[in-house]
């Protein structure tokens, strides 16, 4: 018996994962750079993939999470997933094409051109609050690019990962592309292969270890990590729109999204009318019991009780809570009722920057407003006293005032009067800075992150190179007071 046909128990991880990262590694040295029509066959098999079995992947999701919104599942899963497929296809012979690069005076007639080649192997680790678009978002990149892909998957999500899996080895050939299942032993020893490239998407403090791991083989790695994304409110904002656009941000997936505003920044004099603007705002788009099915639940009892303690820990050092919706808190360990795990939309008032809320990357329908003077500096300054954020959102019609936000904050990236829609945005790199990641995917940005860009400088038959050989002397030096006269 060879190791593909032992039984995963039998083998090691190690083991394991090296055997598929080989299978891949010989494919890729059998064919290093697949032309258009190869790559392209492989975009529309996951055109296919994600079509046919939509539903499935929808019902494993919603198993998950104990109920999750089936209209969020099609829309931030399956639909951003086909237009990200359509969009690579639409411009991947652009992409792929050899480039002309200027080639500077006293190097003519020689000619600079920039080749785009496939790295190899990528190894995607994708998280569970957005399954598949995490996992197969980095795969269309590193796909168009022509490499091959081993995938991770969460272990929180057990149903959708083994139906990944599954329908992944039904449309692809495990030397192009490799889904692997397992729980933390398996996500290190993964983290721990030599990857021509790993993307990693989850928290800061993961986003370290796998760093850390993947440094031993110095593979190159993109973060998109998290962090405690703000929303600024201008006192030239409309407060309606404003409220229902973080609304709409941060009840998403209940809030289980990296990129949900964290806090809120809204001037003194505004606080109690955008409260009560968010409030109403929520209840118009989840009403005010818990089993709307549009409202989606916490993955887990762990995660459901995280929110528990930094809401209980607020109160306790002094905030005020706003519960809009829910009549109660429903028991997260409550296997019977189908809406276990709803966590009501909760809304922080008098919140300090020491308390842990205001620490940590909340992931969860909690938002503390903080109010400020009004004074933009002053809200610049309490965003650049944290850690850069993966994302920000400004809303007003003040453009001075945007424009001063812009250009004194640095954060992943940033979506003026609405929330969360720059990330949709396949012609823009999406991407972490500081403690919220580094490096970029989607769209074009994707195509470069998972592919070498080689310089290639092309000498012409006939040039003047030879001029500046040795032996050194008077010729040398009149060749170079030349060049810096035309440089």
């Amino acid at each position: 018996m060879n190791m593909n046909d032992a039984p995963k128990a039998v083998q090691s991880t190690q083991a394991w994962l090296e055997d598929i990262l080989l299978a891949q590694r010989t494919a890729h040295a059998a064919d290093p750079n697949p032309d258009i029509r190869q790559r392209l066959d492989r975009l529309q098999r996951l055109a296919t993939m994600t079509e046919q079995h939509g539903a499935e992947l929808v019902q494993a999701i919603q198993a998950d999470f104990g109920h999750r919104s089936a209209h969020e599942t099609r829309l931030t899963d399956l639909f951003m997933i086909g237009t990200a497929i359509r969009h690579a296809a639409r411009h991947l012979s652009k992409w792929m094409k050899t480039r002309r690069v200027e080639t500077a005076l006293h190097y003519l007639p020689g000619r600079n051109r920039l080749m785009r080649q496939p790295l190899g192997v990528v190894g995607v680790l994708s998280p569970w609050n957005y399954p598949y678009q995490l996992a197969m978002g980095p795969s269309i990149a590193a796909i168009a690019a022509g490499n091959r892909v081993m995938i991770k998957p969460s272990e929180y999500t057990p149903r959708f990962s083994a139906l990944l899996e599954q329908i992944v080895s039904v449309h692809f050939a495990r030397e192009e592309l490799a889904v692997v299942n397992g729980g933390l032993e398996v996500g290190q020893a993964f983290s721990a292969l030599p990857f021509d490239h790993l993307l990693f998407t989850g928290s800061t403090a993961a986003g370290r270890q796998v760093a850390v791991a993947a440094a031993h083989n110095l593979t190159p790695v993109t973060l998109e990590l998290g962090g405690k994304s703000p929303a600024i409110i201008d006192p030239s904002a409309n407060l309606t729109a404003a409220a229902r656009s973080i609304a709409f941000g941060k009840l998403l997936n209940a809030g289980q999204t990296c990129i949900a505003p964290d806090y809120v920044l809204v001037p003194h004099a505004q606080r109690d009318a955008f409260v009560l603007a968010l409030a109403r705002a929520s209840r118009q788009m989840y009403g005010e019991s818990a089993d709307n099915p549009d409202y989606t639940s916490i993955i887990s009892e762990r995660h459901f009780s995280r929110l528990q303690t930094l809401v209980d820990e607020a109160l306790a050092q002094g905030a005020a809570a706003l519960r809009p919706m829910f009549s109660a808190t429903p028991d997260p360990s409550d296997a019977v009722s189908w809406h276990a795990r709803k966590f009501p939309p909760t809304l922080l008032l008098d919140v300090r920057p020491d308390m842990r809320v205001m620490q940590e990357e909340i992931f969860g329908p909690v938002l503390p407003i903080v109010t400020y003077s009004g004074d933009v500096n002053e809200a610049i300054t309490f965003v650049n006293e944290h850690d850069r954020p993966l994302a920000l959102y400004w809303y007003g019609t003040n453009t001075a005032h945007r424009d001063r936000v812009l250009d004194r904050t640095v954060s992943g990236g940033v979506t003026v009067n609405d929330c969360i829609w720059h990330f949709a945005q396949e012609s823009q790199p999406f991407g972490g800075v500081g403690a919220s990641g580094m490096g970029a995917y989607h769209g074009e940005w994707g195509f470069r992150t998972f592919s070498k860009e080689k310089p290639v400088f092309l000498q012409a038959p006939i040039n003047g190179i030879g001029l500046l050989y040795p032996p050194y002397g008077k010729l040398f030096e009149a060749m170079v007071r030349v060049l810096k006269a035309i440089t």
